[in-house]
């Protein structure tokens, strides 16, 4: 099942506008096995120029879900939206499908979709030098293509794992000539 977490900047969530988003994104609940739990975390903006922007998260145990949309109507902006979670969901099962009959077990996690820490970091470039955020989580084993899938869908350009087989960390990266690097680890 979907919580959700709707918040509104510049803009009221009325109820008709809550009730709308609530509806669009529980689609996506067909996509996930029975007993799964998630919340939406839908951060919905509207600026001077009357442009809307529309933001999903949804963070799951093995998985992060994430788009966002610029539109000047909120409500094709959530349309637009869960039609891009719908591609990266089905992008997602047919590399785990295409993968679970390389290597049985893969698929075990996206039958039990549950609440995580978000497996990713985000760093400043300050010329300080100062932290300006510290973030926790759980590395979770799997090889390079997963977790080059994952730094996609969330939309990053560095992801760390730890790798299935040598059960070491890595970090893969995206390259300024648009293909990815691996950093192993000893």
């Amino acid at each position: 099942m979907l919580d959700f977490n709707i918040r509104g900047e510049n803009v009221e969530v009325t109820p008709a506008i809550r009730e709308y988003v609530e509806k669009k994104i529980q689609k996506l609940e067909r996509y996930f096995t029975e007993g799964a739990n998630a919340t939406a975390h839908v951060n919905l903006k509207v600026y001077n120029d009357k442009q809307t922007k529309v933001e999903v998260t949804i963070p799951m145990k093995n998985l992060t879900l994430r788009a966002e949309e610029r539109h000047s109507d909120m409500y094709a902006a959530v349309d637009l939206i869960v039609d891009k979670l719908e591609r990266q969901i089905r992008k997602y099962k047919t590399r785990v499908n295409r993968k679970s009959r390389e290597r049985e077990g893969v698929v075990a996690f996206f039958q039990s979709v549950e609440d995580s820490n978000n497996t990713q970091e985000s760093l400043d470039d300050d010329q300080d030098f100062n932290v300006v955020r510290t973030k926790q989580f759980d590395l979770k084993p799997m090889d390079q293509e997963e977790a080059i899938l994952q730094m996609n869908m969330l939309g990053h350009n560095f992801f760390i794992f730890t790798d299935a087989e040598s059960d070491g960390t890595n970090i893969v990266y995206k390259r300024k000539d648009g293909r990815y690097g691996l950093i192993e680890t000893n």
